[in-house]
């Protein structure tokens, strides 16, 4: 597995390899705030912490560029829930 977060700005997604499957999480960027839509993680992936890694690094990723975070997909919003310091 890959541990590099990529932004897609072309899809507006961040995305997530491993073992051959892309794990993503769609965005809406609006000038300095981005608003978390949907995360998927293929069945391939489920249950070994893809898509925690793969929100904690595009979370990452937002707060360098000094993005205001909106969570609306629920998955986003129960990580910041859980760990309230990746904001």
């Amino acid at each position: 597995m890959s541990s590099a977060v990529r932004d897609n700005k072309d899809l507006h997604r961040f995305e997530l390899d491993a073992d051959g499957h892309v794990a993503f999480s769609e965005y809406k960027r609006d000038g300095n705030a981005i608003e978390f839509r949907h995360t998927e993680v293929p069945k391939e992936l489920e249950g070994r912490g893809i898509g925690s890694a793969l929100v904690a690094g595009a979370l990452a990723l937002a707060k360098t560029e000094g993005l205001t975070i909106t969570a609306r997909c629920p998955f986003v919003a129960a990580y910041i829930k859980k760990h309230p310091e990746a904001v």
